[in-house]
């Protein structure tokens, strides 16, 4: 007998045997027996989670020879042909291999002119119909719009954006969800049983996990490691059959950045990438087990998949980590996992990221300053830039009016030294850096800016050009960048202004001459003598 695949091998056959999927099961059962029957399905989801099968299941209830019923018989002639695929009332097409408007006539257009010959309707099942020519669907609208009584259409797809809307808005649209964690892991339960393979409850865990949600994702994974061991499947052998790191290592690494363990860091890194781990996929696992100690850390049920040993672990290691400090590693390893697939070097670029995570987090907290009484020490404030007219002149020196360029500027006082504003500029720098790695013109930009006055979260920020505090000032998206950047790395929202810093002026004042050494007739014989000329007269 021919070798089928265990996702061939274990296709639900009856709705009941559809798992996660209970809302669509429940809506085409509930149709079928009140006898509303569409003549045109939609069903779209991710890849692996039944909408094929679900297909022919419909298909099976709709011509079943005691039907239609909501339950397929499975043991009359025509649900065994469907099954098989020798069903000559039922075709299945293939969009990506068959796109062409020459396809759907002869496939479909032309066939529906004919009545079934053996089944009740003729159905037609198009998978991925998205891909489909702009051809082929002007061709297959009209008979979708209205059809014959005696055709049903089954159309599949994983990019329901790409349906023309035509398509769409004649068709029951039925969505299909990702498996649940729960729901692979018990699937894969009841496959390893049917084919009498011992394996571990965290192996099946770490399948599904991998799986990202899909059925047929999650045997196919299964066999391969079926097929790859002997005797009892163990999580460590799952973990070097998909590169993953094991979680006893993850949870390793993750205190060491905790605990700003560098060497402990290296260490660790070296010996997973020896064993030929990819570093993306080193990334991902400790990004799958931040996400479980997450739900560990706010008691969020994890559904029974853990055993008692793995939930003590996850509870360690939230313990040990913290939930401010793992909410801040979650938040960087985030945003590490959208460049790496550009890095040259990721082995050592991911290195040298955990090694600056776990520095980030070794910085205090910024604390207002405490007087003697514990009330808060007084900071300089700025004077707003509309306010700049009405600050008051030595009494020395005369008043004058300030003229227009110098109302538009506000004079900011040389850092104080506060302990107040020397913890912002460290935080300031910090977002500095992180925004450099964003882009060069803003790195450039905001180079030598600093802290310079800061009361409550209201923060000055002061720039030795105005071209730069400008640049800034009216960038709406700049400024978001900025502020997202400055609330994730303190954990505060900052009201920030911008400034730029004034140079003082000259004994002489704003203007600037050039002195001329000669003048008049002076002037001119001087640029004869120079250029040769010779007299005028």
């Amino acid at each position: 007998m021919a070798f089928v695949s265990l996702y061939r091998k274990y296709r639900s056959q009856t709705f009941s045997d559809l798992i996660g999927q209970n809302h669509v099961v429940k809506t085409l059962q509930n149709g079928i027996s009140s006898g509303r029957i569409a003549h045109a399905y939609l069903f779209t989801g991710p890849r692996g989670t039944g909408k094929t099968s679900t297909a022919r299941l419909l298909a099976k209830a709709l011509c079943c020879e005691k039907g239609p019923v909501s339950e397929p018989c499975n043991e009359c002639s025509i649900c065994k042909s469907i099954t098989d695929g020798s069903c000559v009332d039922v075709y299945e097409m293939d969009a990506a291999s068959e796109a062409g408007v020459d396809d759907v006539r002869d496939n479909i257009v032309n066939a529906t002119e004919y009545r079934p010959m053996v089944a009740r309707f003729k159905v037609f099942i198009i998978d991925e119909v998205h891909d489909l020519s702009n051809k082929a669907f002007d061709a297959l609208l009209k008979t979708i719009e209205e059809p014959p009584e005696h055709i049903i259409f089954i159309l599949a797809t994983t990019e329901f954006s790409k349906v023309p809307p035509t398509i769409r808005s004649r068709c029951q649209k039925h969505e299909f969800h990702r498996a649940s964690l729960a729901d692979l892991t018990s699937r894969l339960a009841h496959v390893a049983k049917g084919e009498g393979v011992d394996i571990e409850p965290p192996a099946l865990t770490a399948i599904a996990r991998m799986a990202d949600g899909g059925y047929r994702d999650a045997l196919t994974v299964l066999e391969q490691v079926i097929l790859t061991t002997e005797g009892k499947v163990e999580v460590g052998q799952i973990y070097d059959q998909l590169g993953l790191v094991a979680d006893e290592v993850v949870d390793k690494i993750l205190v060491a950045v905790r605990e700003g363990n560098v060497p402990g860091i290296t260490k660790l890194v070296h010996e997973i990438a020896r064993l030929g781990r990819d570093p993306r996929m080193i990334l991902e696992s400790l990004l799958y087990r931040l996400a479980d100690i997450t739900r560990v850390a706010y008691n969020i049920d994890l559904g029974g998949i853990v055993d008692a040993a793995g939930d003590a672990a996850l509870h360690e290691v939230s313990t040990r980590i913290g939930i401010p400090n793992l909410l801040a590693i979650r938040s960087e390893l985030s945003q590490a996992h959208k460049v790496i697939r550009d890095i040259t070097l990721p082995r050592l670029w991911l290195e040298s990221e955990l090694i600056r995570i776990s520095q980030l987090l070794q910085l205090p907290p910024p604390k207002p300053p405490q007087t003697s009484a514990g009330v808060k020490a007084p900071v300089v404030q700025p004077t707003p830039p509309k306010q700049a007219s009405e600050v008051k002149q030595p009494e020395s020196a005369p008043k004058t009016e300030p003229k227009a360029e110098e109302t538009a500027r506000v004079v900011i006082p040389e850092p104080t030294g506060n302990l107040e504003v020397d913890e912002a500029n460290q935080i300031w720098a910090r977002v500095k850096a992180e925004l450099a790695k964003m882009s060069k013109l803003m790195a450039m930009r905001l180079g030598d800016s600093q802290v310079v006055a800061i009361e409550g979260m209201n923060i000055t920020i002061q720039f030795s050009r105005q071209m730069d505090a400008d640049w800034v000032s009216e960038g709406p998206k700049r400024q978001a960048a900025i502020n997202e950047a400055a609330k994730r790395i303190s954990g505060k929202q900052w009201q920030i202004q911008y400034c730029a810093a004034v140079k003082p002026k000259s004994d002489n004042g704003d203007a600037h001459t050039v002195e001329l050494a000669s003048e008049g007739q002076k002037l001119v014989q001087m640029a004869r003598d120079v250029f040769g000329a010779g007299d005028t007269k």
